[in-house]
């Protein structure tokens, strides 16, 4: 079968360029399925995404469909025919459901069959309702019209390309008719240029000043952009978010560098690196200690003979967002940081919690008890909790909402606090983000969990559950937050405590009867996602979860260990005997012996396992206290063999009393140790 390149080009006006990456792979992927779906084979596809144009190479196309065979069953020839032969409701519905006479049914076997060959259509006359198809799923939230047109897309359309080989197919979408004339630059190359087959696409447009393939600007941009950072004896801060969008933005990429005034440096460099990536699409420039050079590069669309020109211009356009940043920054240090909070004292948090300043200093509280616990200094905590939202009222982070933290701790500094207490002030939103940066100092650890936690306490106190995907609050991430922070950084924090507490704090704010635990289980919950991202058995958790840990270290800390016990070639047996053990133990009804006695013993195997687990309590009591749970139950793994021995010698339930409340002490002595790190059961 015969086979051509294909190529579609819709020429539009400047398209959104946050979106256009996902615009032109969406373009491809549905031109994509269309092929599929029309049985159309092909070889390799490219995806070429610009400002003023989406386009598709589809190298070696099948010039036709395949014929395709149609085999459809019917009725059983007995339900097909009454007793006279004459066809049933069943046989002539079939017939119409295949499109023919009845007649034309074949019945020389036990159903009623029809057959067909369907001769496969040339592509030509397919590829103008697969790229329809394509464009009508884009994911555009808002379409527009222009004109007194009726189409609609993301911009105005131009004009479309659509060739098969060296011809063009005849079409018209979206208000344009399919030829072979794209266009080239808006400025260098304003005139049609004629794309004499798909495979030349790229270098005809490169001719006339326009790269197509997005990665390749990409590319380009990234490499001269670094390029001119080291010139500049520096490094260029380069997000790929704003990368993406730069190259989204130029079809002739010229990187340029241009300077700003040394007196600006004085502003914290976050609020300048924000105004210029944010505002005016920027790449900054650091020195080797990450401090902010007077320096920034553009990326201008066009090659201009007079570059200063350029250049000058964006240092017009950026030094009054500068200026605003200087000037709001000198505006908050006329005064202390603290005098804030009469601000937020009416601004609400919630309006049945009460205002931010009634958050901050709940948070206050709770940081001091939650540092004196985690090894920091509770007046730091204290004091870092008493500040902590203050920023939030001041002008800079008014303007530069992306500020709220770090403001903070360049105005603390500024007012003479301890410097954990500043940086603390940003580090209570950390992390971030799922992997995101925790805090270094333990005074930021302990505002950062006392914030999330009021915050997980409050709102649930009043009701507001996340409801399958909407949180508003974001309580998911501040349960994850708390999580990450205790188990990464080592911290041994009481959870529950710290969460009645945090209950506490709130008074009659909230119901708090059966609050806390809600809260707990909330939080322990994340965990389960947690570690089923990182390959843990959900048994593992739940094996864990059922000696309810009070701390998440030391959750983990256990998790750890099951996990590894799951590897002993004793695990399984283990767990199968614990279940048994459970679930003796569940129907016993009676009061447990206070102590074992032998002088009950009549089975060797029963001295057997008592004297192994009187071995296994001098060993594994103190290594479980010591959270070497590992250890543990490596050493408990040596009851496998006398348990075993137990099971297959003993009868548990014996018929003297006595005797049997004994075995089922010994049994609930047993299961003791394992719970002592983990319900091993429920590994079973």
């Amino acid at each position: 079968m015969s086979a051509l390149d294909f190529l579609v080009e819709l020429g539009t006006e400047e398209l959104p360029p946050k979106a256009l990456k996902a615009l032109g792979n969406a373009f491809r992927d549905g031109i994509l399925l269309g092929l599929k779906d029309a049985s159309l084979m092909h070889g390799a596809v490219r995806v070429y995404a610009a400002p003023r144009r989406l386009a598709v190479l589809v190298e070696a196309l099948s010039t036709e469909q395949p014929d395709r065979a149609i085999n459809l069953d019917g009725p059983p020839l007995q339900a097909a025919f009454d007793a006279e032969g004459l066809p049933t409701q069943a046989a002539l519905g079939f017939a119409r459901k295949c499109g023919v006479d009845l007649a034309e049914i074949d019945r020389s076997g036990p159903k009623l069959r029809f057959s067909r060959t369907i001769p496969g259509q040339p592509a030509a006359s397919l590829l103008p309702d697969i790229v329809e198809a394509s464009l009508n799923d884009l994911p555009i939230p808002k379409r527009m019209r222009w004109g007194a047109r009726k189409e609609e897309f993301v911009r105005p359309t131009q004009w479309l390309v659509m060739l098969f080989g060296n011809g063009v197919i005849d079409c018209e979408l979206l208000a344009q008719r399919a030829g072979r004339e794209s266009r080239g630059h808006r400025f260098h190359h304003p005139e049609p240029v004629l794309i004499t087959s798909p495979a030349a696409y790229a270098e005809e447009l490169r001719k006339a000043s326009v790269i197509a393939d997005f990665a390749e600007r990409r590319a380009l941009i990234e490499a001269r952009v670094n390029q001119l950072a080291k010139e500049q004896e520096g490094r260029a801060v380069v997000p790929t978010e704003l990368l993406d969008e730069v190259t989204a933005l130029v079809e002739w990429p010229v990187p340029l560098v241009c300077s700003f005034e040394e007196r600006f440096l004085e502003v914290p460099q976050e609020a300048l690196i924000s105004t210029m990536q944010d505002n005016q699409k920027y790449f900054c420039l650091l020195d080797e200690e990450a401090r902010l050079l007077p320096r920034f590069i553009t990326v201008a669309n066009v090659e201009s003979l007079d570059p200063a020109q350029i250049v000058s211009g964006n240092e017009k356009v950026v030094r009054p967002r500068l200026t605003d940043a200087e000037f709001f920054y000198r505006q908050d240090q006329k005064q202390p940081l603290e005098s804030f909070n009469e601000r937020l004292a009416h601004v609400v948090f919630q309006a049945q919690l009460g205002s931010v300043y009634d958050k901050a200093v709940r948070v206050s509280r709770l940081a001091a008890q939650i540092a004196g616990q985690i090894g920091g200094e509770p007046e730091h905590a204290a004091r870092a909790g008493l500040l902590s939202k203050c920023d939030l009222a001041s002008e800079m982070v008014g303007e530069f909402p992306e500020m709220q933290g770090i403001a903070g701790y360049y105005y603390a500094l500024h007012n003479g606090e301890p410097r954990d207490v500043a940086l603390a002030l940003n580090e209570q939103y950390m992390p971030r983000g799922a992997g995101a940066e925790l805090p270094e100092t333990l005074t930021g650890a302990a505002l950062a969990v006392a914030d999330k936690l009021d915050t997980l306490v409050g709102i649930f106190g009043i009701g507001m559950l996340p409801t399958g995907s909407k949180d508003p609050y974001a309580l998911r991430r501040a349960a994850l937050g708390v999580l990450r922070i205790l188990i990464e950084k080592n911290l041994e924090l009481d959870l529950v405590r710290a969460v009645e507490i945090a209950v506490a704090g709130y008074g009659d704010k909230v119901k708090a009867d059966g609050l806390a635990s809600q809260v707990l289980e909330f939080i322990f919950d994340r965990l389960r996602a947690r570690y089923e991202d990182e390959g843990v058995e959900v048994t593992v958790y739940l094996a864990v979860r059922a000696v309810q840990p009070r701390s998440a270290l030391d959750f983990d800390q256990r998790v750890q260990a099951v996990q590894a016990f799951r590897a002993l070639p004793e695990a399984e047996a283990l767990a199968a005997a614990n279940k048994r053990v459970s679930n003796l133990l569940d129907k016993y009804d009676g009061r447990l012996p206070e102590a074992i006695e032998p002088r009950y013993f009549d089975n060797a195997c029963e001295f057997s396992l008592y004297s192994a687990i009187q071995q296994a309590d001098h060993a594994v009591v103190p290594l479980a206290a010591e959270r070497r749970y590992r250890e543990a139950l490596e050493r408990l793994a040596n009851l496998r063999d006398p348990i075993d021995a137990f099971f297959e010698a003993v009868l548990v339930n014996a018929e003297d009393a006595d005797v049997r409340a004994n075995r089922y002490a010994l049994l609930a002595k047993l299961r003791g140790l394992f719970l002592g790190v983990a319900d091993i059961s429920a590994l079973g």
